[in-house]
């Protein structure tokens, strides 16, 4: 098999998101520990239970609304727990599985923290582009969620995405 190796254009482009996607990151993780104490991850996670009815998701769709494994899934949420922002309830209909639930004093911390974490992401990535850019980039970046998450070539099988690495009931 022949590697198909980057053209310069793309090697450029490439290196380009890289340094942006690490550089965002960075910044992102550092407002949101001075100001509330938690990795973006975590606030991905409240984000998420806020918008979900009744504000609470079965952990196996929070895995795969934060695109990361159950397990690391469940650390967070222990920690949440443990700062009374998320509670887990059992699931009815599987004992096996379990429900997060953001709580009062989760939905507190995000209010207080939301504005911040906006204005982060405004000034580091937004004000830095047109919105014709912002239409290109919500394009590009979803075109290539889809391919990696879709059967075509260079997607990841199902079963290896990382919130189907392990067999789960209905509420898992």
């Amino acid at each position: 098999m022949t590697t198909r190796w980057l053209t310069p254009d793309e090697q450029r482009a490439w290196r380009a998101y890289i340094a942006a996607s690490h550089l965002l990151e960075d910044a992102i993780d550092r407002q949101l520990q001075q100001e509330a104490g938690m990795p973006h991850l975590y606030y991905s996670i409240l984000a998420h239970l806020s918008e979900a009815p009744e504000r609470r998701l079965r952990m196996t769709d929070l895995a795969e609304r934060t695109k990361i494994t159950r397990s690391r899934l469940t650390y967070a949420v222990t920690r949440l727990e443990k700062d009374g922002a998320v509670r887990r309830e059992g699931c009815p209909s599987d004992r096996r599985g379990s429900i997060a639930v953001l709580t009062d004093a989760g939905t507190a911390l995000l209010e207080r923290t939301a504005p911040g974490h906006v204005e982060t992401v405004r000034a580091t990535l937004f004000d830095h582009l047109t919105p014709e850019q912002v239409r290109q980039l919500e394009e590009m970046f979803t075109g290539v969620a889809r391919g990696l998450q879709g059967g075509s070539p260079g997607s990841v099988p199902p079963e290896e995405l990382p919130w189907r690495r392990r067999s789960s009931g209905p509420c898992a």
